[in-house]
């Protein structure tokens, strides 16, 4: 199975942000023992470097990305996934980037926390609990989404930045 994470299920892991972070960790943990393929927007990179240089300094930056391109593997972001992105007609064009890289990167499923905000994607977008429970279980697509456990992140929540790497173990 592959998987496009959005942005925010990426830094619940690394910000370590509860209730959040448990199901992020263990599906970060199914894309580093490959029980999963684990892909991010290429943009999401930039992000987290944004992000980590802006809490920190540039050395942790790298170090950061380093460790998160390690892990995921990359979809690309060229000017046909901007042009279908265009296309799709979100709120959010940087949502839109990711549903239209996950369709290029032929993933099964986009994992957010925002799932609303993915009702047009051309990939199924689901929470991080009902991606955890269909890999888990080998289920289907009924499995409920459970978006009302889910609260909006803030982007603004950067300060501490506790990076954690996640393990099988965990």
């Amino acid at each position: 199975m592959k998987l496009a994470f959005d942005t925010n299920v990426v830094l619940d892991v690394l910000l370590d942000r509860t209730p959040f972070a448990e199901a992020a960790r263990r599906l970060w943990a199914a894309v580093e023992t490959r029980k999963i393929q684990g892909v991010l927007a290429a943009h999401t990179f930039t992000t987290l470097w944004y992000l980590v240089a802006q809490a920190r300094n540039t050395a942790s930056a790298r170090s950061v990305v380093a460790l998160v391109v390690r892990v995921f593997g990359v979809a690309t972001v060229d000017e046909a996934v901007v042009r279908r992105a265009l296309e799709l007609e979100f709120r959010d064009f940087e949502d839109a980037v990711c549903a239209a890289a996950a369709e290029a990167a032929a993933c099964d499923l986009v994992v957010t926390r925002n799932g609303k905000d993915f009702g047009g994607s051309p990939v199924t977008a689901v929470d991080p609990i009902t991606a955890l429970a269909l890999i888990e279980g080998g289920g289907s697509a009924e499995v409920s989404e459970r978006r009302a456990t889910y609260r909006p992140h803030r982007r603004k929540d950067t300060k501490g930045l506790p990076v954690r790497r996640a393990s099988a173990s965990r």
